[in-house]
């Protein structure tokens, strides 16, 4: 304990005790220390000052403030020096004074002025009580402090710095409120990338709805310059442009999340590149630059990529496609800069109109149809409702591999191929050329999870509609106009009510923390979690009114995730940034034993993963085995994203592309026989034949009831199942009734006629077998090494 420490707990002795003393030294101290605790009325000047030097900020949210745990202190090798300077405390004297200093409105309203709202106020002074109470010795100055006043020498309010200075530790950020709001500070985004600021760019804004030309046009500035950049939002239109552009003579790389594609055999880098809008460089001089989809701008997560890509791109050009909702917003961030913007419209290039009539059944459908559903379960039902009419269909969703999408697209443009129907969520939207000829919505109600995670259930946006239904009629297909109908009548007048709004303007361009930034919030909040600092970062960050703050949950969600396991804070970053689908148990599990190998500083090579994912896998039998395929290859996608940010502990990177490769060949081959495998689940699922060996008739036909209500509900069946039962149905049987509607055909019926007769002589077998073993009689227990 140093002398002026020591000199200054003197000072706090009673008077009757030092009372000749006292004052001296109190003057000659004060200039070093400052006021002494107990000066409340000067806490309280010094806490105004301080509220109002932060003033005009918003108030943080205080329930994001997670409080840390300090401990009671043991026995001290000094002993307890406060005790030996006054005398030993009374606990019950003590706990008589803190209730009262708890219950003092100037006490609270003091700790509000520190930043101490009702709730944090009580959960520290929860922490401080039991501090006091608990610990053996307590800080002389303290100590000498409520032994003032527990003997009516001091004021109760006195307790309220030793409170505060504990306050500030259980919650650190109370005492670095002003230093987090600076960097959180999102205000002026321009100016975060001065080379972009340093070149005086030409914005063309290229506005049109699809299948306009607008990209097109883009594209020929970016193939004539002397170089150039290309940033789209999905993998399959970055290749896209990659093999165009190398096809027309102009050099290009590729730059994914997974992948990177140099042309020059020696690795040298060609002046074109073609990349994933959130791998572009913001350092990289060009001389075009090609902002594709820039309506994204505001989308919910992404959005933060499209804004770096628009106020960072180095380039004497920047050609921007999208919708015309975008064009005010543009010009108000390009007004930020100096940057003036010239807008080209472009009409659509082949008609589209909205048919009078629905599709009604789908015995009605025509060569060129795509119907749009917007669940997978749609997809699997109506697939299935289409071969059992004879028809073959290809099948494009969402989470499929885009080698597997690009292979059923080119399945169904093809003339020669018997395939003529596409059965498809709005994954077509974009990415994919397709020869359409009509769009059919099987439902215009999409499934969204809402900003509090709940999922919901709303008709499409006009931009959604108009997005999806521009994809009939494409001028460079087979069918020069374009048609959009619903499946259902009760739907088409809501389409055309959709179609016809007018899009909602675009008002405001996302943004997102960088590493730098959080990495300033850890050295604050070095106890924080980093789930904990993007909540804080958010909550304090300040933007400019056309900017918002992307939602971060799915990064949260990895966060929390790998929380336990120990990394740097870059790494974890890393880590948590990585794009996964948080549906997939088995990838949100790899992510987490990816992780876990790291920290143990184990490189994951090629042997290691094959054996993690089990390979060699097995084709798909059913559509949980084709789901299950579709998770490793989003597992080895997340593998090739890691293996380019820590390239020594993923080294394999070539090889693991070639098995995902010939994973995607197998995923190709499982959806080309999907109906199969929808067939094969749908048996499965009526027989449940693993977990019922001797399920019963009656049994069967409560779930083949309950089947063929599920399938009714969904609208599938077309007219023959939207019929009123004939008057003699209630004497048909039930499986002629089922294939009647449409959901057995003869063949089914005969297998499962077949499968029911081979389980009946099993199980009759298995009794026979078992009849010494009577019910209510004990079986041998077995041997000790029966085992």
């Amino acid at each position: 304990m140093s002398f002026s420490r020591c000199a200054l707990l003197w000072a706090r002795l009673p008077a009757g005790r030092q009372a000749g003393h006292r004052a001296a030294i109190c003057s000659a101290l004060r200039p070093h220390f400052g006021p002494f605790p107990g000066l409340l009325g000067q806490v309280s000047v010094l806490a105004t000052a301080s509220s109002s030097a932060s003033g005009g900020s918003k108030i943080p949210n205080t329930s994001l403030f997670v409080p840390l745990t300090v401990k009671p202190q043991g026995p001290s090798a000094d002993g307890d020096v406060g005790a030996e300077l006054t005398r030993p405390l009374d606990k019950n004297e003590v706990k008589k004074v803190l209730d009262k200093f708890y219950k003092r409105k100037e006490v609270q309203k003091l700790g509000a002025d520190y930043g101490l709202d009702a709730r944090l106020f009580h959960q520290a002074f929860i922490s401080f009580r039991n501090y006091i109470m608990q610990s053996h010795s307590l800080d002389v100055d303290i100590h000498i402090v409520l032994n003032d006043i527990c003997f009516g020498a001091a004021h109760v309010d006195d307790l309220f710095p030793f409170f505060l200075r504990h306050a500030k530790q259980i919650f650190p950020v109370l005492d670095c409120k002003d230093d987090l709001r600076k960097i959180s500070d999102l205000r002026i985004p321009p100016n975060w990338y001065p080379d972009a600021r340093a070149v005086q760019r030409k914005i063309i804004f290229h506005s049109g709805p699809t299948n306009s030309g607008k990209t097109y046009h883009a594209i020929q500035k970016y193939f004539s310059a002397k170089s150039g950049v290309y940033c789209g939002p999905l993998k399959l239109l970055a290749h896209e442009i990659f093999e165009k552009s190398n096809a027309a003579g102009v050099p290009c790389d590729l730059v994914t999340g997974e992948e990177r594609v140099t042309v020059h055999p020696d690795g040298k880098q060609a002046s074109h590149v073609s990349c994933t809008v959130e791998m572009c460089s913001v350092t990289t001089p060009y001389e075009v630059a090609v902002i594709d989809e820039i309506q994204m701008i505001r989308d919910p997560a992404r959005g933060w990529a499209w804004t770096r890509a628009l106020l960072g791109l180095c380039a004497e050009e920047v050609h921007l496609c999208g919708e015309p909702a975008a064009i005010d917003l543009v010009m108000e961030l390009m007004y930020t800069t100096g940057e003036e913007v010239e807008v080209r419209d472009y009409k659509r290039l082949t008609p589209i109109s909205v048919l009078d009539h629905a599709l009604e059944s789908l015995d009605n459908l025509r060569p060129g149809d795509c119907i749009v559903c917007f669940s997978k379960n749609d997809i699997y039902s109506v697939s299935r409702q289409i071969e059992i009419r004879g028809l073959e269909s290809a099948v494009i969703y969402g989470s499929l591999p885009p080698g597997t999408k690009l292979a059923q697209a080119k399945k169904f443009n093809d003339p020669s191929d018997p395939c003529k129907i596409l059965v498809a969520t709005d994954a077509i939207g974009m990415g994919l050329n397709l020869s359409i000829r009509r769009i059919i919505f099987y439902s215009l109600i999409k499934p969204s999870i809402n900003e509090k995670g709940e999922k919901e259930l709303e008709p499409i946006t006009t931009s959604q509609a108009l997005q999806i239904a521009g994809r009939a009629g494409r001028f460079s297909s087979q069918f020069k106009e374009g048609e959009v109908t619903t499946m259902n009548h009760e739907d088409l007048s809501l389409l055309k009510e959709i179609l016809k709004r007018p899009v909602d303007p675009i008002t405001a361009a996302g943004l997102h923390p960088t590493a730098e930034q959080i990495e300033m919030f850890a050295y604050h909040l070095p106890d924080a979690t980093l789930s904990n600092l993007i909540d804080i970062f958010v909550d304090f960050s300040q933007v400019d009114g056309q900017y918002f703050v992307c939602n971060m949950d799915d990064f949260k969600f990895s966060a929390e995730l790998i929380q336990h396991i120990p990394l740097s804070l870059r790494v974890r970053y890393i880590f948590c940034t990585a794009p996964i689908n948080k549906k997939q148990p088995f990838v949100c599990s790899s992510l987490l034993q990816f992780a876990r190998q790291y920290s143990r500083n184990e490189p994951l090579t090629f042997a290691w993963l094959r054996r993690y994912i089990k390979w060699p896998l097995l084709p798909p039998r059913n559509i949980k085995d084709l789901m299950d395929l579709e998770a490793v290859h989003d597992v080895l996608d997340l593998y090739l994203w890691l293996s380019y940010r820590f390239m020594d502990m993923f080294p394999d990177a070539s090889l693991i592309r070639d098995l995902q490769k010939e994973l995607d060949g197998i995923i190709q081959d499982g959806v080309h026989n999907i109906t199969k495998l929808i067939k094969v689940s749908e048996t499965h699922k009526l027989l449940n034949l693993e977990s019922f060996p001797s399920v019963s008739q009656s049994r069967l036909s409560g779930t083949l009831k309950s089947q063929a209500r599920r399938t009714r509900g969904t609208k599938a069946l077309g007219s023959k199942a939207t019929e009123p039962p004939s008057a003699n149905a209630g004497e048909l049987s039930l499986a002629s009734r089922l294939v009647q509607q449409g959901l057995l055909t003869p063949d089914m019926l005969k297998q499962l006629e077949k499968e029911w007769m081979t389980q009946q002589t099993e199980c009759s077998k298995e009794r026979t077998e078992s009849g010494t073993h009577p019910k209510g009689t004990r079986r041998k227990k077995k041997e000790p090494d029966s085992d």
